[in-house]
């Protein structure tokens, strides 16, 4: 899989877990900006902000296990826990001891689970349409890729929730060169596996396994409170929608918030530029 063939730019390195090997991208000097993506997306997500912050920011991307260019174990637990932990070894192995952290989708719950045990590291907070808080809601669409026997064949046999992204998480068409590196890494049965198992794990109810973490992760968001975040959220995301993004702010009521009301759930496809407009200054503000 060469990442020069869709404007993937970067030279992945690796860390070992274990017996598994985790891929990250590790690009520019200066003050850690930390990008955590979500499912089904890998670090490619964050590609342009890379290329945009690498001239004066260290910007570190992991792939989650099981995701981009990381590993694909086959038997492995793919649970919140197990993704907050790696993260946790990663930014402790790279000796990251401050950074601003970037979040979207199950990014939030994950990065806000690392941050939340550590918020002496954080110097500030970008949130890019996620949740790290329990919710009710989940969209059929969604639902129906957890269902016993039909969802591994949807997500894994047919390719029916990476590839449906590309089209579906945006509001403006796909250039078809970024749709082909959203699911370059997510070609077949066996490299789909983490796709299925974020679906999977989504905790819907108090007997899930993941229950119990994602309310630590909730609860943890209280020792964030005073940190400078900054919200940027897609108003045409049909699965993190406006309830979502109003949850946030009432969490953070000090925060910067901007509701682009015509960009998808990939806000950063949508609306890139008009992001990096306001990243750039708040980025500046949190290192000052």
């Amino acid at each position: 899989m060469r990442g020069d063939l869709f404007q993937y730019p970067f030279e992945p390195r690796s860390y070992s877990l274990g017996p598994h090997r985790l891929s990250f991208v590790d690009e520019g000097e200066g003050p850690t900006v930390v990008m955590v993506h979500g499912n089904p997306s890998w670090s490619y997500l964050y590609r342009n902000f890379i290329n945009a912050l690498q001239g004066e920011y260290r910007c570190l991307a992991p792939d989650h296990l099981g995701c981009g260019f990381s590993d694909k174990p086959q038997d492995y637990p793919y649970r919140l826990q197990n993704h907050i932990d790696n993260l946790d070894n990663l930014l402790d192995h790279l000796q990251v001891e401050r950074c601003i952290l970037v979040v979207h989708d199950w990014g939030g719950a994950i990065g806000m689970g690392w941050a939340g045990l550590h918020p002496e590291r954080i110097a500030g907070l970008v949130v890019l349409n996620t949740a790290a808080f329990p919710s009710s809601r989940i969209p059929f669409r969604i639902a129906l890729c957890r269902w016993p026997i039909v969802g591994e064949l949807l997500v894994r046999g047919l390719n029916g929730f990476a590839w449906p992204a590309t089209f579906m998480a945006v509001n403006r068409k796909m250039d078809k060169r970024v749709a082909a590196g959203f699911i370059a890494p997510y070609n077949s049965w066996r490299n789909r596996v983490a796709i299925h198992g974020f679906v999977s794990d989504i905790p819907m109810h108090r007997n899930h396994p993941s229950w119990k973490t994602l309310l630590q992760v909730e609860s943890s968001l209280n020792n964030l409170a005073d940190k400078p975040m900054l919200i940027c959220w897609g108003g045409r995301d049909f699965c993190f929608n406006r309830g979502f993004y109003d949850e946030w702010r009432q969490r953070f009521p000090h925060a910067r918030a901007h509701y682009f009301a015509d960009a998808g759930h990939y806000v950063l496809e949508d609306a890139f530029q008009e992001i990096t407009d306001q990243v750039v200054p708040f980025f500046k503000s949190c290192y000052e």
